[in-house]
């Protein structure tokens, strides 16, 4: 397995650019199964869940081409209304070819997905929600085995809100008779962006970004373009990453307004935060604060930027105290960060870090994809020389990681 060596001291500096969105991009290229015609985005970044979406949709008989940051997708010839759990085991997003698959087909079979191992991200609510809109679902052989002649519109109140589930029934709404409405829908920017993607198709969607989206379903949709927003964990990362190094830089092809409480954070740490039109420049002259945070659905602080702050907080002025609410096995960093010299102790789903005046370089080994980018950010601020290992996960949702890195000034270099 690949591993990144990094020799921390070095403060970041310089000018990045932002890539697309993974969890913009991968509902937003499952949303191509809902029509015979050619769907093309832009901005699609190049990550490893990506490819694997993409490998699953040609596996269904979808024809993919990819010409630098353009996809597109023609699922006309698509025929199979199956994705294998050779596909879906690695990554969960595969759950969202069940909405678009049942609602253009009338059936699906989708294996029940894996992917990280943060904790229980259980497919209850897309189940409870297409039941809702008429479908016959059963669980076999560890497939979710879904029938319906045609989805009929209704209201879908969700028990929790689930950012992947309110996507899948929002595309399978789009096709239904009738108006459905999802209550208790997540608000995050991506879920916006789909929509978007699908308005661009023909779908016709109101309140997206509000805890109330309303859609009308429509005969069939067409193909159209859409290009993928900014990925504002990429950007959050950088930026933890410039603060806790003590470094100045730009970030250029940036979305600050989907980044209020990542922002609000690193001003709160003392870094100096500036934003523009497609900008945000930090720096950060001083030992950070150290800050509490709280993972909350959105608008509240992501529960995907809480390792990557962890690690600013390790080395900070003062103790920081970290409550994770979203997921219970998101503090498996921690035990890693220790390694490096962090003074974090964990009380149930809290932790308390006590900012140290430095961490020291050692062997550290990521169990996620956010863990991943804690590690590598503690690196960049540790003594002498640590070893990342298992990056495969940071591959999932950062594109050319290392290599930003190194445009900035840092000494990171990958190890086969």
């Amino acid at each position: 397995m690949d591993r990144l060596r990094i020799t921390g001291g070095l403060p970041l500096r310089g000018e990045v650019p932002v890539s697309g969105a993974k969890n913009a991009a991968l509902p937003i290229l499952c949303s191509a199964l809902l029509v015979a015609d050619t769907l093309e985005l832009g901005n699609v970044p190049r990550l490893h869940d990506v490819a694997t979406t993409l490998k699953l949709l040609g596996l269904m008989g979808a024809r993919c081409e990819r010409d630098g940051d353009r996809v597109a997708i023609d699922a006309s010839a698509v025929a199979t209304p199956e994705a294998p759990y050779e596909l879906v085991r690695t990554m969960r997003a595969s759950i969202l070819v069940l909405g678009p698959l049942l609602a253009r087909f009338g059936e699906a079979r989708v294996a029940l997905p894996g992917g990280c191992a943060i904790g229980q991200r259980p497919v209850d609510q897309h189940i409870k929600g297409l039941q809702a809109m008429g479908a016959q679902i059963a669980i076999e052989h560890g497939d979710v085995v879904a029938r319906a002649p045609r989805l009929k519109g209704a209201r879908i109140v969700t028990d929790m809100v689930t950012v992947t589930g309110t996507e899948n029934l929002m595309m399978a709404a789009t096709l239904a008779d009738g108006e459905t409405v999802i209550e208790n829908a997540a608000r995050e920017p991506e879920v916006v962006d789909l929509a978007n993607a699908l308005v661009a198709m023909g779908a016709r969607i109101d309140g997206a970004g509000t805890d109330r989206i309303a859609i009308r379903g429509v005969e069939k949709l067409h193909g159209g373009s859409h290009r993928v927003m900014a990925d504002r964990i990429e950007a959050g990362t950088f930026l933890c990453a410039a603060a806790a190094t003590g470094g100045e830089i730009v970030l250029t092809g940036a979305e600050p307004d989907t980044m209020d409480a990542t922002l609000e954070k690193l001003r709160e740490a003392g870094a100096r935060v500036e934003c523009g039109p497609g900008t945000i420049r930090l720096r950060m002259d001083r030992r950070p604060r150290a800050v509490n945070l709280r993972t909350a659905p959105y608008p509240g602080f992501a529960t995907d930027m809480q390792a990557q702050f962890m690690a600013v907080n390790c080395i900070a002025e003062g103790t920081g105290v970290v409550t994770e609410t979203i997921f219970e096995n998101r503090f498996m960093h921690v035990l890693e960060l220790q390694r490096l010299g962090a003074d974090i102790t964990i009380e149930g789903n809290t932790a308390v870090v006590r900012g140290v005046r430095g961490l020291s370089g050692a062997s550290v080994m990521a169990t996620d994809l956010r863990a991943s980018a804690g590690l590598v950010i503690a690196g960049l601020v540790a003594d002498g020389e640590t070893i990342v290992d298992r990056i495969y996960h940071l591959d999932r949702g950062y594109e050319r990681m290392e290599d930003k890195l190194v445009a900035l000034g840092a000494r990171i270099e990958r190890l086969k």
